[in-house]
């Protein structure tokens, strides 16, 4: 039975790995077409106060002209204005009432010492009053409905009979009291006082305000009311070609727009549409992987950075898409500008700026007024890109967004005067959505974190982060060899100033020269500028071995840094800073030694691979520079000089910046730049009696 190989996979993966890439592109298409709207997109774009550039536009069908927003309000307001609030009737009040007088009369009339034999005449013309006042009805006045007037009209509604009326033809608690004092007839005051007492205690409202009644009656009346107001007939010109975009136009061209997209969602076919939507946005996709093929290869070949791209990608038009199925208010609740921030801080400015119109040229099929919208971002991500060249404070983040948000509001001033016309006439209010989409976008800082650590991608943030001396391992290499980081050091040094004078990414050089030789901790007795003493522990081992631990320093290197998890663009710096160069020392030391014995030259040479970047070229320079310097024993202009120019010359000879982007242009400035600084950490004075 044949056995699995347990990295067959691995296997799998390397021999279709070109493949995959593809594979990964017709994904990203077919989800991104699976859930976006699928409707006709109506084909014209019109603003109000602009003039009509098309053909004269025919209504195809008759459509009903849309009220707009102002008038539909106006229209509610009236409604709700002419909806009289509803009372009930309630028979249950007289009866309990009655009954609690009939039963507090007879223990009122004893305390108060009165004569019994008018008690029952009394008590008879007190309840006749009491029902009177109670048919007539008592109300609870409401100060919400009461408005400038103390009394209101309103609907009783009693035995499920509706009919107006008004609060001033029925009784209040302390109108219907005013009622009893003015009516009640009784000779004896203290008769009258102790009805009158027992009578207020047993006034209560049996009208009474139906709130949840008179708000179903409200939505009914909202709901019944017309939101249109007039025809366009089939065949009658809705607007001609050259004519002026007023109020009236613009609304009838909404609502014909309306009643186009609303028909077509159950006239059109959803398949061809879907179609449709293959070809644009597989199209703009392929844009996308054309520009990495022939600007940024390495991006195109490695397969994790394109599928965070795409991703993103994806992952933006899939938050479009749940907006409109949400109908949101405003889709400018979307932070588009989160795209370029997180692309150009992990790649760079083209692909971010890019990668970003592509996003909005495709957004830009499926929100109403595409051209305003394609403008507002377009212009807002431009913004973010230049306002982010290197983030390297956290602080940066929060002024890109206040540039962001500034973008956002002259364009929107700008938008709101060419169409209205007036300052006035702004709608303050409809900025708020670009408000709550620029705090949004403050999210790219912990998203690019989390992109880092899935996806292997250094930012600058992460550089910064390993350029500290402080950290775990530069602290580690600073107690297990301190002449290695101290050579550390000076090499990032001198390979910064280099690489940021001649255009690279200098945060990545500096950290590649810190843990450059970080391998050399293993056995750092074996390393010249770790040694102190004059012996050296290569005097009892043959030159072979001597080689092989010389060289085991990157090997060693990219085992540790690999367990310390860094990134392996910092790695790079490890593998490359010999090149594949010989150990010269040990190697001509062997021939010199042992002519008569075959040499294996491999033996004797470092791995590989040569630089392949113009920052990995410049750290290898830097490095031979500074340890060769070490060597002078009286440095001054013209040995360093000779120096630097020996050294550069030699690594050019053996091939080993052929891969690299370094011109000769370059070069002579990185000369000059190694001796002017080499200079000032040798302090070399120049002699100026010689020079004259």
């Amino acid at each position: 039975m044949a056995k699995i190989n347990k990295n067959s996979h691995k296997v799998l993966y390397r021999k279709y790995s070109s493949n995959i890439k593809y594979v990964m592109m017709v994904l990203c298409v077919l989800v991104i077409t699976l859930y976006l709207p699928k409707q006709p997109r109506f084909r014209y774009e019109f603003e109000k106060g602009k003039t009509w550039l098309n053909k004269d536009l025919v209504s195809p069908f008759s459509y009903a002209i849309l009220k707009t927003n102002p008038q539909l309000a106006t229209d509610k307001k009236d409604a709700l204005n002419n909806v009289l609030p509803i009372y009930k009737f309630e028979d249950d009040v007289l009866t309990a009432q009655t009954e609690g007088f009939n039963n507090e009369f007879d223990v009122k009339w004893k305390s108060n010492d009165l004569a019994e034999g008018e008690k029952q005449q009394y008590k008879d013309q007190a309840l006749k009053m009491l029902e009177t006042v109670y048919k007539r009805g008592i109300i609870g006045l409401t100060a919400k409905h009461q408005k400038n007037a103390k009394h209101y009209e309103f609907s009783l509604l009693r035995n499920n009979v509706s009919e107006k009326s008004n609060s001033q033809d029925v009784f209040t608690a302390e109108s219907a009291l005013d009622f009893f004092k003015n009516n009640y007839k009784a000779i004896d005051l203290k008769v009258k006082e102790t009805i009158l007492d027992l009578v207020e205690s047993h006034l209560k409202p049996n009208l009474i305000f139906d709130e949840e009644l008179t708000k179903v009656v409200e939505n009914s009346t909202v709901n019944s009311l017309s939101t249109t107001k007039g025809m366009v007939q089939k065949g009658e010109i809705i607007v001609s070609k050259g004519m002026y975009v007023d109020d009236e136009v613009y609304q009838k061209l909404l609502s014909f727009r309306e009643t186009y997209e609303a028909q077509t969602k159950s006239v059109g076919d959803n398949k061809l549409v879907f179609l449709g939507q293959v070809f644009l946005v597989g199209f703009v996709i392929s844009l996308l992987m054309v520009f990495l093929y022939l600007f940024r290869k390495d991006i195109f070949a490695d397969n994790r950075q394109l599928l965070l791209i795409l991703l993103v990608v994806t992952s933006m038009l899939l938050a479009l898409t749940w907006a409109i199925k949400l109908q949101l208010d405003s889709l400018y609740l979307i932070p588009f500008c989160i795209v370029p921030i997180i692309i150009r801080i992990l790649f760079d400015t083209r692909l971010a700026l890019n990668l970003h119109l592509l996003v909005i040229l495709i957004a830009g099929f499926f929100v109403p007024n595409s051209f305003e919208f394609v403008f507002y971002q377009t212009t807002a991500g431009m913004v973010a890109i230049y306002s982010i060249k290197n983030l390297v404070k956290r602080e940066q983040l929060l002024i890109s967004a206040s540039f962001i948000l500034g973008a956002y509001f002259v364009s929107f001033v700008g938008i709101a005067l060419l169409r209205e016309g007036d300052f006035s006439q702004i709608e303050w209010t409809k900025f708020l959505p670009f408000v709550f989409s620029v705090l949004l976008s403050l999210l790219a800082y912990p998203l690019i974190y989390a992109f880092e650590r899935v996806f292997g991608i250094t930012s600058d943030v992460a550089l910064i982060e390993l350029t500290n001396t402080n950290n775990k391992l530069l602290r580690e290499l600073a107690f297990k060899a301190p002449g290695t980081f101290q050579h550390s050091l000076q090499v990032a040094n001198l390979a910064e100033a280099a690489i940021f004078k001649i255009g690279g990414n200098a945060l990545l050089v500096r950290a590649g020269a810190l843990y450059h030789d970080v391998g050399k901790m293993e056995n750092p007795q074996y390393f010249i500028e770790n040694q102190n003493t004059a012996l050296s522990p290569h005097d009892k081992l043959p030159y072979e071995q001597s080689a092989q631990i010389i060289i085991k320093h990157v090997h060693k290197g990219i085992e540790i840094t690999r367990k310390h998890k860094l990134p392996e663009s910092v790695i790079d710096f490890i593998r490359t800073h010999h090149g594949n160069t010989r150990v010269d020392y040990f190697y001509q030391s062997f021939l010199k030694n042992s002519p008569e014995k075959f040499v294996d030259e491999n033996i004797f040479r470092y791995p590989g691979p040569i630089p392949f970047s113009k920052e990995t070229g410049v750290l290898m320079l830097a490095d031979s520079v500074e340890a060769a310097s070490r060597s002078l024993k009286n440095p001054d202009a013209q040995s360093i000089s000779d120096l630097v120019e020996r050294i550069i010359d030699y690594k050019l000879e053996q091939n080993q910046l052929d891969d690299c982007d370094l011109t000769l242009k370059d070069l002579e400035t990185i000369k000059l730049i190694f001796k002017t600084m080499l200079m000032s950490i040798y302090h070399v004075r120049i002699d100026y009696l010689q020079s004259v």
